[in-house]
């Protein structure tokens, strides 16, 4: 079996090379497809990278819902699990996630962090708009790398 996360440090200069080059519309247009065909064959749950090696931006929407969820004040809840970041986001005050389960599932789930329900941003323009994000996401993300293998070999 491949050791992706070698391979995607590997071919950080390819995929940057590539991300700056491209076709953006054309890859853009095939990203939904690749998302799919990719996510058909990786399973989240058997790897949980992001929610134990990255924190997400919660946005103020976002711990409204989660501790209304939580049955806690806001404030309770940003005091008890964030702080802010370089650029003044919220963010989780420790890793690995502290709703990441055992079994890889989020306790808050249905009320998670609309950067969570995003992620990895295989499916939208920001895979190209944010080559930083896209790169260091290849090496965390199997998904990432995957589509990133496919579209630079094409």
């Amino acid at each position: 079996m491949i050791d992706w996360q070698k391979t995607a440090k590997e071919n950080k200069k390819k995929y940057a090379q590539f991300l700056k080059r491209c076709d953006q519309r054309k890859i853009i247009k095939a990203l939904p497809d690749l998302h799919q065909e990719t996510f058909a064959k990786i399973d989240c749950l058997q790897c949980a990278n992001c929610c134990k090696n990255h924190s997400p931006r919660f946005k103020i929407p976002d711990i409204k819902r989660i501790a209304k969820f939580l049955h806690m004040k806001q404030g309770d809840f940003i005091q008890k699990y964030l702080i802010l970041d370089d650029e003044n986001d919220y963010v989780l005050q420790q890793q690995p996630c502290s709703f990441l389960g055992k079994d890889h599932y989020c306790e808050i789930y249905e009320v998670r962090p609309s950067d969570c329900a995003r992620y990895p941003y295989t499916d939208e323009d920001v895979l190209l708009k944010r080559p930083s994000l896209t790169l260091k996401n290849s090496e965390v993300c199997p998904a990432v790398f995957t589509i990133l293998e496919k579209l630079t070999s094409v």
